[in-house]
């Protein structure tokens, strides 16, 4: 399907808006939820797919809205089945949309639990030392229309594969908002694509299946406690003194953990839910047992959960995992504290997973070959 960066997309519409825009050329108001029930329940692929619409509204939608404002350039499946989708936008921009699928006991790979995990920015500003995200820096924000359109490239590649995609509104089981940029920083954006997946004129997408992940911008944070739609909240921590947070995650600097950690208070108090802690674990960085007594203070204070995370390998960058010895170790001091952790083994290291890797390759193959 050829995209036109001239329109907006209709992936960025919510129900009001779109009435709104259908009134003023003269159409009933229940042609908004009738268009988008073509898109997110039928899945349509073109504008002729819409086969209840008169022609002239179909030829009036292909001329103001881009039904799907990307492409997809490949994807990659790794050993252990997890899928990378790189999306190319309007501008020739690129990011990663990744498929995580997690086998259940007793059921075929089709019909494993899935979690999508999607972009918000193309590149990064936050300078995290660790990240290949912001390694070429901040490009630009995605707009709605394109952070809800990657789940419907997941929605197409998946309806492909399995019986069970094609019955089900959304085949999958959970998103996280956690791929390339800071979610925080793209704060409007974010907040009306969590509106289109969660409405059931959209994705009708339960708020308790999708997390955010943030860096810490505070004010957001803040910001996001006030928004109807309760998602879950993750923090990437991956220092738990300022000194070492400091170090490889400059946010740090502007908000310290003395104003981060009352805003996630805030944040869990005001929606009754567990947070939970990313700290990703870098070799002579982050990983010694002081550090984890201290997180573990901080866990219990905030009756969070830990997700600890050997570094994945990026290439341009040094750091390194700490040994399985040091990693078990880590994991054991917090739940001797009864925090509740989990150390997550590797994903997808076989087709570069981790956030920005596959499109930092395939711009510097493109400066090459420029």
């Amino acid at each position: 399907m050829k995209s036109n960066p001239a329109r907006a997309p209709l992936t960025g519409e919510t129900l009001d808006s779109l009435t709104a825009r259908l009134r003023e050329q003269g159409e009933p108001a229940y042609r908004a939820k009738q268009i988008l029930a073509w898109v997110y329940q039928k899945r349509a692929r073109s504008w002729e797919d819409m086969t209840d619409l008169a022609k002239p509204l179909r030829a009036w939608l292909a001329e103001t809205f881009d039904l799907l404002p990307m492409s997809l350039v490949h994807g990659k499946q790794s050993l252990d089945v997890t899928d990378k989708l790189l999306l190319e936008l309007n501008d020739q921009s690129l990011i990663e949309t990744v498929i995580i699928r997690v086998p259940q006991q007793g059921v075929g790979l089709e019909n494993s639990r899935k979690t999508i995990c999607i972009s918000t920015q193309v590149g990064c500003a936050m300078g995290c030392k660790f990240c290949a995200s912001g390694l070429m820096g901040l490009k630009r924000d995605l707009n709605a229309g394109e952070i809800v359109a990657q789940l419907l490239h997941v929605c197409y590649r998946e309806d492909a594969r399995t019986p069970r995609a094609r019955a089900e509104l959304a085949s999958f089981d959970n998103i996280v908002v956690m791929g390339m940029g800071e979610p925080l920083a793209n704060y409007e954006a974010i907040a009306t694509a969590l509106e289109i997946i969660n409405a059931d004129w959209g994705f009708g997408f339960g708020a308790r299946r999708i997390t955010l992940s943030t860096s810490g911008l505070v004010p957001n944070i803040l910001k996001l406690a006030d928004n109807p739609i309760g998602v879950r909240l993750a923090i990437s921590l991956h220092g738990a003194t300022d000194e070492v947070r400091s170090q490889i995650m400059p946010i740090n600097r502007a908000y310290p953990l003395a104003k981060l950690l009352p805003a996630v208070k805030a944040f869990s108090e005001k929606h009754g839910r567990m947070v939970t802690l990313e700290f990703i674990l870098i070799e002579g960085v982050n990983d010694s047992l002081d550090q984890a007594r201290k997180l573990r203070t901080i866990a219990r204070d905030l009756h969070a959960h830990v997700n600890l995370i050997p570094y994945n390998t990026v290439q341009g960058l040094t750091w390194k995992r700490p040994s399985l010895t040091r990693q078990k170790k880590f994991v054991e001091i917090l739940r001797e504290g009864r925090v509740s952790a989990t150390l997550r083994r590797e994903k997808g290291h076989d087709i570069d997973a981790a956030c920005g890797q596959l499109r930092l390759k395939t711009e510097k193959e493109r400066a090459a070959a420029d």
